[in-house]
């Protein structure tokens, strides 16, 4: 069987599948289809791994897993622990390159050994089963778009100053002063571990609200402690331009007439990705987009080419996570082999933002309750006495619930505090198959006590009927 990847010869194959992009749903979707007898290529402009794997999940949580030890230490202080920890960033760098490095050529070896076609290059279509990859065409009686995403256009002088979320995962080493743009969880995440390792850090964001979609009271518990973190949140500073002098970068942004400057070291885009489409040059293959990605049916089919499918960040009605993508990656599958027998469902997907505390929101906010009308009954309070938070030194900790005020069932849980990414997981289950409140308490489920699952109780407890 030829490899295809880096050879000269040009060639035009037929496949079953054609597969653009490697990350978790492109590979899913690759390894299932040839599981049942499929011809199939996979194809990649970048390294093969996708985001989750060499530029979002995996770095992630090695780099945020450091800062969350540095904020611990530095909670317990007098409290039985002396003496300071830091972070030696080359050391952690290298230690997540462990984790990073290997991934591109066993990813590739993997697909190989599968009998998986590789190739390496843009895939652009040129009709509407046919793209082209370098001087090599390919044709799929499928073709599926997984190509991941990449940092929304600003359209700002200087702009190309800026360093993506991508090269900072890579950083040899760490500027004293970081301006982070954007109030999504990218800067959030990059500025508590970057605040942790030392830097002086600065987030700027366009509007009066940042993390949108969380819960604002849950968000505003995080400011406390990002501020605390000597993290410095500017509110309604959209950026207006990034300028290099001798001695570092200057970004000026504000409402006209009110603009700062604020002097950086390096300034990081964290305002946001999209999805990585046009250069695909959709049009040639007849695949209908808008300005979120490539319109799809409730089947994940663009609704302009019946042989086009999309998995993962470039569906414009998915979350950009990689548990949905992956989940994408299964409707996709099945609908290939099955006749479209499968429709996206996304309506309970919890997510995390991993700073020091975490934070965490599953179902429905309160805006959302009351923009659909349903009745509710919201129950907020402040966890950081509970023993599981005090014992720990953890003084940000809290909740709030949505329960229906009729059925009793949980339509929304917002968390901040230690362990609250495995918490929310609970609250996802709870909304997904229909439990109230009552199912939740110590009479229903003896929870494993000292846990912060075990809190639940007391989240729930002035919900639960008397």
């Amino acid at each position: 069987m030829p490899v295809h990847g880096d050879r000269a010869l040009t060639m035009e194959r037929e496949y079953d599948v054609v597969v653009i992009g490697t990350g978790n749903a492109g590979s899913d979707i690759a390894w299932h289809c040839r599981k049942a007898g499929m011809q199939v290529a996979i194809v990649d402009s970048r390294d093969y791994g996708g985001t989750c794997a060499l530029w979002g999940c995996v770095p992630k949580k090695v780099l945020a897993g450091a800062a969350e030890v540095v904020s611990r230490a530095h909670d317990q202080l007098g409290n039985g622990i002396r003496g300071a920890i830091a972070i030696d960033w080359p050391e952690l760098i290298a230690f997540e390159r462990t984790f990073t490095d290997p991934v591109p050529r066993q990813k590739e070896e993997r697909f190989r050994g599968a009998g998986i076609h590789t190739y390496h290059g843009l895939a652009r279509f040129t009709g509407p089963d046919r793209v082209a990859v370098a001087a090599d065409t390919l044709t799929g009686r499928y073709i599926v778009i997984a190509a991941g995403a990449h940092p929304r256009p600003l359209n700002v002088p200087g702009e190309d100053l800026m360093t993506s979320s991508d090269d900072f995962f890579y950083l040899e080493a760490l500027p004293e002063r970081i301006v982070f743009v954007g109030g999504g969880y990218i800067s959030f995440e990059f500025a508590h571990i970057a605040a942790a390792a030392g830097s002086a850090v600065t987030i700027l964001q366009r509007s009066g609200q940042v993390l949108k979609e969380f819960d604002p009271d849950i968000v505003d518990r995080l400011l406390l402690a990002s501020g605390e973190a000597g993290i410095d949140v500017q509110m309604n500073m959209p950026l207006v331009s990034v300028e290099k002098n001798a001695a570092d970068l200057r970004v000026r942004a504000g409402r006209d007439g009110e603009e700062k400057t604020f002097g950086a070291d390096m300034v990081v885009h964290g305002a946001g990705r999209v999805s990585a489409v046009e250069e695909l040059d959709p049009a040639a293959g007849n695949v209908e987009t808008d300005r979120r990605g490539i319109v799809v049916d409730e089947h994940l089919r663009s609704v302009s080419n019946p042989a086009v499918y999309v998995a993962g960040d470039a569906n414009p009605q998915s979350p950009q996570l990689t548990p949905v993508a992956v989940r994408d990656a299964h409707i996709v599958v099945d609908n290939i082999l099955g006749s479209d027998a499968r429709v996206a469902d996304y309506s309970v997907v919890p997510s995390a933002v991993f700073t020091n505390p975490p934070i965490a929101s599953v179902g429905l906010t309160e805006e959302a309750a009351k923009e659909k009308g349903i009745p509710y009954v919201a129950n907020a309070g402040d966890l950081s006495g509970r023993f599981t938070n005090r014992s720990i030194g953890q003084r940000h900790a809290g909740y709030k619930l949505l329960v229906d005020e009729d059925s009793r069932r949980i339509l929304g849980a917002h968390l901040i505090g230690p362990h609250v990414e495995e918490v929310i997981n609970i609250f996802a289950l709870a909304i997904k198959h229909g439990l109230t409140v009552d199912d939740l308490t110590l009479d229903a489920i003896p929870w494993a006590y000292p846990s912060n699952t075990y809190d639940i109780i007391h989240m729930v407890y002035p919900l639960v009927r008397k």
